[in-house]
């Protein structure tokens, strides 16, 4: 169960951002911590203890919330807590998919065209998604961009800039993301890029001081990682899935 102290933060957040109902949710705090627990733990719905109420209360309301943007709206609010944006890194990492993840049902579509739809692909590592984050100067996720496996990290970068409320001084990125193009967009923006050239490509400039904090980033991910239902999906629907990552980096957002 969500603490005393911890739920006092929680949940002026939840009450901002919830859909208003005829009646309000009932045992709140119970559902929620349902719904923390499981992903925490990557557990079926059904192997909820019972101390946290009935198992379908807490994965209805996970499920419809995720349909209507509420985590993602939750994880919008806890982020405003800190901006930071003097420094912001991207990086992106590959999320194997558990077997139950896939056979979203969509009518009409092609199964190519509902793994796409669901951001599920193959690539070397399996079929998953890749996920992308942009995050700031203390390493918290500011913005995410979920897409299939296969997908490449680059195209993603504009989206996760926008998604900020400005432009920041540096953008720190791995070679992933070395592209002449990006740079000076990049600098057409008012940032500076910091990201390392191609070991066949002419040297350019990336301040090494700069650089050296890229490890926040990868740490983030590591914490993020920590919640089972990150490390590995499990859910079907796209919604679904960016739904527990933004609670993931809303609860480490909420810790400092």
């Amino acid at each position: 169960m969500i603490s005393d102290d911890a739920w006092r933060v929680w949940e002026p957040l939840i009450e901002a951002v919830r859909p208003r109902g005829k009646t309000p949710p009932r045992n709140l705090r119970q559902t929620v911590s349902a719904i923390f627990w499981r992903h925490q733990n990557g557990a079926k719905w059904r192997s909820i203890p019972s101390e946290f109420g009935f198992w379908w209360t807490a994965a209805q309301l996970f499920i419809r919330w995720a349909k209507l943007g509420v985590w993602e709206a939750l994880f919008a609010r806890a982020k405003n807590r800190d901006p930071a944006l003097g420094m912001v890194f991207l990086d992106g990492t590959n999320i194997r998919a558990h077997h139950k993840a896939a056979g979203a049902a969509k009518k009409g579509d092609s199964g190519k065209s509902r793994s796409d739809c669901q951001a599920l692909g193959r690539s070397r590592g399996g079929f998953g998604s890749k996920v992308c984050v942009a995050a700031n100067g203390r390493g918290k996720a500011l913005s995410f961009t979920l897409t299939p496996g296969q997908a490449h990290e680059l195209p993603s970068a504009m989206a996760l800039l926008d998604a900020l409320p400005g432009a920041p001084r540096y953008v720190v990125c791995d070679r992933g993301y070395a592209s002449n193009r990006f740079r000076e967009d990049l600098w057409s923006r008012g940032s500076r890029p910091v990201i390392p050239p191609k070991r066949n490509e002419l040297p350019v400039s990336c301040p090494k001081w700069a650089y050296r904090h890229r490890h926040l980033v990868e740490n983030l991910w590591a914490r993020l990682k920590e919640w089972r239902a990150v490390a590995t999906r499990y859910d079907k629907t796209a919604a679904s899935f960016i739904s527990v990552i933004c609670i993931a980096a809303a609860a480490d957002h909420i810790k400092n």
